[in-house]
């Protein structure tokens, strides 16, 4: 009587190498995609205009979104501390550009209380539009 046992056993086995090329494809989907993201996430939806004016001095933004939230260069800032904050940063900048990006659902006075900060630090603002094209 034979017991002796069979040296020749089956395991089970995983085929993962096509999970690389799964992994690669996914990975370069993601960077690609990233790339596509508009790093200015504030959704505004500017008043139109029929020319264009481009800037090359040093500039900075303040969003004003519909719901009256203010932003300074994309972060978010309370409108008592909006005087102060651009004070600090235009300080060391000579012929410093301020651009607002306000929502066109906002009332005038909006804009005049930011313009009169303007004022008072004599500093340069433009407004953006669309353009009409």
């Amino acid at each position: 009587m034979s017991l002796r046992r069979n040296k020749h056993r089956f395991a089970a086995e995983v085929g993962a190498s096509s999970m690389s090329d799964i992994m690669f494809f996914l990975m370069l989907f993601f960077l690609i995609v990233s790339t596509l993201v508009n790093p200015s996430v504030i959704k505004l939806l500017l008043p139109k205009a029929s020319s264009v004016q481009t800037m090359s001095k040093q500039q900075f933004t303040i969003d004003i979104s519909k719901d009256k939230e203010i932003y300074l260069n994309n972060k978010p800032i309370a409108f008592e501390n909006l005087e102060s904050q651009l004070g600090i940063l235009i300080s060391g900048v000579a012929e410093a550009t301020v651009v607002l990006r306000v929502d066109n659902s906002l009332t005038v006075q909006d804009l005049v209380d930011v313009l009169e900060i303007g004022n008072k630090l004599k500093v340069r603002m433009v407004m953006a539009a669309k353009t009409t094209k």
